[in-house]
């Protein structure tokens, strides 16, 4: 039995360490130009990462087994979820989140029409997109758990908006 647990537990620890790798690999590519690798080198090495990730991934899988892949899934998920967006916020966090909501997605709405008078727009507009697609996406976490069930609510055909009775 106790030579099961070890091997279990190298399986395990190989099989992360595959996940890890495949995913790890992309921290390469901005630094290959700078040690003077040509484009060329680095569109093949890219091609070659997506095939090996994809492998490495698959290895992983099997090494680890069933158990260990749940293992491994629960860890990294709830490492995740520790970090992730309570379920419920209280009523200030939330209009401040809803704030924050609405900038990216009025600007997106208004950029057309007023994008001539907002300073650096026409300049430099990848700064702006990048910088309402990071508040959006604060925004979300702002927002809270329940807010992710209304989004997703949206894409439901079947699902109902519940009122909460007046106190």
């Amino acid at each position: 039995m106790n030579d099961v647990r070890a091997g279990a537990g190298w399986r395990i620890k190989l099989g992360f360490a595959l996940f890890i790798a495949s995913i790890g690999w992309p921290v390469l590519l901005p630094v290959m130009p700078v040690l003077g690798f040509s484009g060329a080198s680095i569109a093949t090495f890219s091609g070659a990462m997506l095939v090996a990730a994809e492998v490495m991934i698959i290895a992983g899988a099997a090494i680890a087994g069933k158990d260990g892949f749940a293992f491994i899934k629960q860890k990294v998920f709830g490492f995740l979820k520790s970090y992730g967006p309570p379920q419920e916020v209280g009523r200030a966090r939330y209009v401040f989140g809803l704030i924050v909501f609405s900038i990216p997605v009025a600007l997106g709405w208004g950029w057309p029409y007023v994008g001539q008078y907002l300073p650096g727009l026409q300049e430099h507009p990848l700064v702006y997109a990048i910088a309402g697609d990071v508040l959006l996406l604060i925004s979300l976490f702002i927002l809270g758990g329940s807010f992710w069930d209304k989004l997703r609510s949206l894409f439901i055909h079947s699902a109902h908006a519940a009122f909460p009775e007046n106190q």
